[in-house]
């Protein structure tokens, strides 16, 4: 993305100027929200991955299914 191209040394400085441009008039600069609030829905989903993913501690699994259970899930 835009943000990504500002920082890579493999990209021209016309390149760079273009997301810096994009980023402040379509994305404030390319800052985002970032209240606290996480998506309920999108906490679950990691978790249920979490749960799934076979390179994941059984620990961590437990306390993926206990996450889960506390959200009615």
């Amino acid at each position: 993305g835009h943000k990504a191209n500002l920082n890579n040394p493999n990209t021209s400085e016309e390149s760079k100027q273009h997301s810096k441009e994009v980023l402040d008039q379509e994305f404030d600069g390319g800052n985002v929200d970032k209240s606290g609030e996480k998506n309920p829905q999108n906490v679950a989903g990691g978790l249920k991955a979490t749960v799934n993913n076979p390179q994941v501690s059984d620990e961590a699994k437990d306390s993926a299914k206990e996450r889960l259970k506390d959200m009615g899930q």
